[in-house]
């Protein structure tokens, strides 16, 4: 029995002694998991997006006339109107915004200061503006307190917990640097406060499979289809700009054509090809399904515009993208709304990669609160140009790939010198997108486009394929027509 007791209690010690040292590694000696979660840090907080809020919504069953049955059952008898000395000078259609008592029930509380009260609920309010007129109101999840709007910006409102006592403010409180709480202003470099956007506009609500306007004909008076994909093929294929497309048409084919008659065959191409390329049904691995993103620069009469791409990191093709004015999330969530429209779920496996852009998580949080667990996933972030923590190592082929992405695009898009409106960057990013993901070969999948179409994939020749690519857009927007009709 003495031996039982004596290990017994020595392994008790060694217990002990495993607590501390797993206590004392835990304090004050990085492990390498830690790298995957670099919010440890103050300085990354601006690039964390909080949780949701909690909303509460103000909601009443009853009115007056239950309320005064209840007092008549209670009491013996009901509440009277009230029995006025004077004349009421309270408007007829103004009722109680708590039950909905009628104007006999209300009279002035404090005389010409505006105040009314109602007799029925004993309710203080303005006539013009009160309370009960909110129909919901957002409290901060770690300490339950009103979120205060402090900033109006174009797409959303900005909330904040302005409690001093709020748990999460207390803890990243106490990550901050000594030496910048000692600063005048030094709270201010940190994100310390929850905080929430509250988006003014539903960008769910946003149609992404309207056809283009400005559609033309495409019925030739002088040239015909064959004379349309070869320009195609050298605008889009070959990075020509217009006025050398038109100089290679003359120079090998014998065909004068000007450049403004190249700039409308692509314009009407992308017309058509548009709707069948943002709608076409890309393959998607319910197993092991990856989406990289990133957004890239372009220029609209010398002002900066935006990209947005979403790539497929299995096919290498280009399930979403958008061009934008700004940086905003709006964009965002409209890249991803076309990259996830022919899923009705994700995947348990599915990955999301991008750079430390704080729109990504936003969208994303955006999705799970529009959609609930069905799009509910995380934003992993590949920050930086080198491999920092364990997140960048893993995951740097993915951000590479999309990289890569942005340098093709870029390649095609610098004969253009800018683009003169929106319109012309939307009709060039199609066409070349189409070109990307039907048409171009890549390495990786032995030389053979990204999207291997049955149809596209009978042309003898690049400009039969492009023609191919019409038609098949037609048909899209046929279809789309007759779903609209019905």
């Amino acid at each position: 029995m003495d031996i039982i007791l004596y290990l017994i209690q020595l392994i008790q010690q060694l217990y002990q002694q495993n607590r501390w040292l797993l206590n004392f590694i835990c304090r004050y000696i990085p492990l390498k998991q830690w790298a995957f979660d670099d919010s440890h840090s103050p300085k990354y907080q601006k690039f964390k997006i909080d949780k949701l809020p909690k909303i509460i919504y103000h909601q009443q069953d009853w009115n007056w006339k239950d309320l005064n049955s209840y007092y008549e059952w209670k009491y013996g008898k009901p509440i009277k109107p009230i029995n006025r000395r004077s004349e009421c000078n309270i408007p007829e259609y103004c009722t109680c915004p708590s039950c909905k008592a009628p104007q006999p029930y209300l009279y002035r509380n404090n005389g010409k200061a505006g105040q009314l009260m109602c007799k029925i609920c004993d309710t203080k309010f303005s006539p013009y503006e009160n309370r009960f007129s909110k129909t919901h109101s957002l409290k901060c999840p770690y300490c339950s307190h009103s979120l205060s709007p402090k900033k109006n910006r174009k797409h959303f409102i900005i909330h904040k917990c302005i409690n001093p006592k709020c748990p999460y403010y207390l803890h990243n409180l106490s990550k901050v640097d000594k030496d910048d709480l000692n600063e005048e202003h030094g709270k201010h470099k940190y994100k310390l406060h929850y905080i929430y956007r509250e988006f003014v506009i539903d960008f769910f609500k946003i149609d992404i499979t309207s056809l283009p306007k400005n559609a033309s004909s495409l019925k030739f008076k002088k040239n015909n289809a064959y004379i349309m994909s070869l320009c195609l093929s050298y605008r889009v294929n070959l990075g020509l700009s217009l006025r050398k497309t038109a100089q290679a048409l003359k120079d090998i084919h014998g065909i004068s054509i000007s450049h403004q008659m190249v700039a409308n065959y692509c314009k009407t191409a992308a017309t058509c090809i548009k709707p069948f390329v943002d709608t076409y049904p890309y393959e998607k691995d319910p197993n092991d399904l990856a989406y990289t993103a990133d957004e890239t620069y372009i220029k609209v009469r010398g002002i900066t515009g935006y990209i947005w791409f979403i790539m497929n990191a299995a096919t290498r093709a280009i399930v979403g993208y958008q061009v934008s004015d700004n940086r905003g999330v709006g964009p965002c969530i409209m890249a991803m709304r076309m990259a996830f429209q022919h899923l009705k779920e994700l995947p348990k496996n599915f990955k999301f990669i991008a750079d430390g852009y704080s729109a990504y998580p936003l969208a994303a949080q955006q999705f799970f609160y529009k959609f609930g667990q069905r799009f509910n996933f995380d934003i992993t972030k590949v920050i930086g140009l080198t491999n920092d923590d364990e997140v960048s190592k893993e995951f740097r082929p993915y951000k590479q790939m999309i990289e890569r992405l942005n340098r093709t695009y870029k390649a095609s898009y610098r004969p253009t010198n800018g683009f003169d409106n929106y319109d012309g960057a939307n009709y060039d990013l199609s066409l070349w997108v189409a070109y990307y993901n039907f048409l171009r070969p890549h390495k990786h999948n032995r030389y053979k486009p990204p999207v291997e179409d049955d149809i596209i994939s009978h042309g003898e020749n690049m400009p039969g394929k492009w023609q191919l690519l019409i038609f098949l857009g037609q048909q899209t927007i046929l279809k789309m027509q007759q779903q609209t009709s019905a």
